[in-house]
């Protein structure tokens, strides 16, 4: 199961919409996103978590022949994340696998899910895919100047899907909203229950369409794809 929180206000797109309703070649993203998970043969189904303010998601009609639950979100994404485990918990008795997927991440492929997936099988932590940094990292002072250099040595991307037993990351989800912490990926929160996810190599392409510039990458991406 792919749990999908699609929240998200899209302040920093600058947009009449949140940005998951945005359109690619004539699908919005969160299309895309669908369309490229529920495709892949191990997927069995979708949560979708959505603002309870939600305008766009109806008008779509989105159809798709493997289900597809809806749940409303919360406050933070990991309230969303939970709440979208939590239903998932409720229809099946069962501990599958978990991916959890950023909504506006259109473009991994099945190759890395693939690898992701099969990873999985030996990492009882869970796993997410991830890139390693390339980059020269600087600290930065009050002046914004640099203070110094960070090494890159050992430090990596995290992107998304996530991929957890749906037990493991409902308690470690439950354990960071009652005693109120502030996490910024599902990682996070296995990592503070004493867990330590695998990380996976995957593609760059797996962008996350945040900004206006990000579009454009994203349509070079879908002709090349063409």
């Amino acid at each position: 199961w792919v749990v999908i929180p699609a929240t998200g206000s899209g302040q920093r797109m600058k947009a009449d919409r949140p940005k998951q309703y945005l359109e690619l070649s004539a699908k919005t993203i969160l299309q895309h996103t669908l369309d490229n998970l529920l495709s892949h043969p191990a997927v069995t189904g979708v949560v979708l978590v959505l603002n309870s303010e939600d305008r766009y998601w109806d008008k779509l009609d989105y159809q798709h022949t493997k289900p597809l639950l809806r749940c409303v979100g919360g406050e933070q994404r990991h309230h969303s994340v939970y709440n979208g485990l939590t239903l998932l918990k409720q229809q099946k008795s069962a501990n599958p696998w978990v991916l959890i997927h950023d909504a506006v991440r259109p473009f991994v492929s099945h190759t890395d899910l693939d690898r992701l997936l099969e990873a999985v099988q030996q990492a009882d932590d869970g796993a997410l895919l991830a890139v390693p940094v390339s980059d020269t990292l600087k600290y930065s002072n009050n002046d914004q100047c640099i203070d110094k250099t960070q090494p890159r040595d050992h430090l990596w991307r995290a992107f998304t899907p996530q991929a957890f037993k749906l037990d493991n990351i409902l308690a470690a989800l439950q354990s960071v909203i009652s005693n109120n912490l502030e996490i910024t990926d599902d990682a996070s929160a296995m990592e503070l229950m004493g867990y330590h996810p695998r990380l996976i190599a995957g593609s760059e392409l797996n962008i996350k369409i945040t900004h206006p510039q990000d579009l454009v990458l994203a349509e070079m991406i879908l002709n090349a794809g063409k």
